[in-house]
């Protein structure tokens, strides 16, 4: 395995979950620094994943606007629990990789909740969004799962309900304010499923019907500027 992906693997699997657990453990408005922080430890895998070339302003520039869809994705559908955001993000994992499917996560969710509330919870749902993004670059950015309308809906569709939506109701059992046991536990897992469910119904109608032509939009970019021509899956 190269030095550049021992470390991602690193950072993605260590360094930002003990951020996270720390980071729970502070008083006061600690969020705001974990998030920070978090954000800085996932931007060395994203330039590590350029094999040593200083990435181009345009290559930045499409994570951004991938960012900022994602942002809108969430912000601007009325539907609670039907947002297109992690289709969105998954979606940029699918065309650019995991590294960058993390970051366009993690900064999308962080952005996201300037519209809504910074919380105990903003980075979590970072963590959360993108484990999304990542998983999604994984398996298809070098062709470990087919591009296929169907497969990425059904892909998407499972990843909200067995790992976004799960550390998602898992940041619920760390702050929410009642004695932990199983059944307190089982309960928060439980009233969450029904939320996980609607929000993979999103994901899988947006990689199902917005998935192929997107990305086949960013593969024409990609081909076009020469962007991310040395990035490799984890």
């Amino acid at each position: 395995m190269k030095k550049s992906k021992l470390i991602s693997l690193l950072i993605f699997l260590i360094v930002v979950p003990v951020t996270l657990i720390l980071g729970s453990r502070m008083d006061g408005r600690w969020y705001y620094l974990t998030s920070t922080l978090m954000i800085a430890e996932l931007l060395i895998p994203f330039f590590l994943a350029f094999e040593g070339r200083r990435p181009q302003a345009r290559e930045l520039m499409v994570i951004a606007v991938m960012c900022a869809l994602a942002v809108v994705a969430r912000v601007a559908i009325p539907i609670p629990s039907f947002k297109a955001i992690f289709a969105i993000i998954m979606i940029a994992g699918i065309a650019f990789g995991p590294e960058s499917g993390f970051l366009v996560g993690a900064v999308s969710a962080l952005a996201s909740n300037f519209f809504y509330t910074q919380g105990p919870y903003t980075p979590w749902q970072m963590m959360a969004y993108g484990v999304g993004g990542m998983l999604a670059g994984y398996l298809f950015f070098k062709g470990r799962l087919k591009r296929k309308p169907l497969v990425m809906g059904i892909f998407g569709f499972l990843c909200v309900l067995l790992a976004i939506g799960p550390l998602l109701d898992t940041c619920t059992v760390f702050l929410a304010p009642v004695t932990l046991n199983w059944e307190s536990i089982s309960a928060l897992y439980i009233s969450g499923f029904p939320v996980n469910v609607s929000q993979g119904l999103c994901t899988f109608a947006v990689l199902f019907l917005l998935g192929k032509p997107l990305l086949e939009k960013l593969e024409r970019i990609k081909l076009k500027y020469g962007m991310m021509e040395d990035e490799n899956g984890i």
